[in-house]
């Protein structure tokens, strides 16, 4: 099994804490997930996440084809780091950590991700056509929408 990985960083304009409200509140991702992904959370949630806690969303993976994806928030640190896994989904394997970090002009946040493809030989196919572009593309949105956000406060 290949795991690939995927980092990216950012600086927002806020506080330490202001970030932990912001992401540590599952309803949030919504925000930030680009709409052509069709990204829709499936499970009721609580304000606040917590370690152990199983998020399941919905996901457009064609325009016809809608692909239901569990994860789990792990090794809470609280106002420092996350990380979700997935428990049931698209990839084989998958592990995104989120890490917050105060800086002069506000926070640093790093996202790492870990991810394998199901279906041995036409995953890494299929990783080499578009999911690693897919994957890129997501997180470049993220960025846009969080830096048009946050500029808005």
């Amino acid at each position: 099994m290949k795991i690939h990985t995927l980092e990216q960083q950012q600086t927002l304009p806020i506080s330490l804490n202001e970030a932990w409200a912001f992401f540590s509140t599952p309803a949030n991702l919504e925000k930030i997930t680009p709409a052509d992904i069709g990204f829709e959370i499936t499970s009721p949630l609580e304000y606040q996440m917590f370690e152990g806690q199983i998020i399941t969303y919905r996901v457009k993976l064609a325009p016809l084809l809608r692909l239901s994806w569990v994860t789990e928030i792990k090794c809470v640190v609280e106002g420092h780091s996350f990380v979700d896994e997935q428990r049931f989904g698209p990839y084989k394997f998958w592990q995104h950590r989120h890490e917050f970090e105060a800086v002069p002009d506000g926070v640093l946040m790093r996202d790492k991700v870990h991810y394998a493809l199901p279906f041995g030989p036409f995953g890494a196919l299929a990783h080499g056509l578009f999911v690693r572009r897919k994957l890129e593309w997501i997180f470049a949105s993220r960025q846009r929408i969080l830096t048009e956000y946050f500029a808005a406060q």
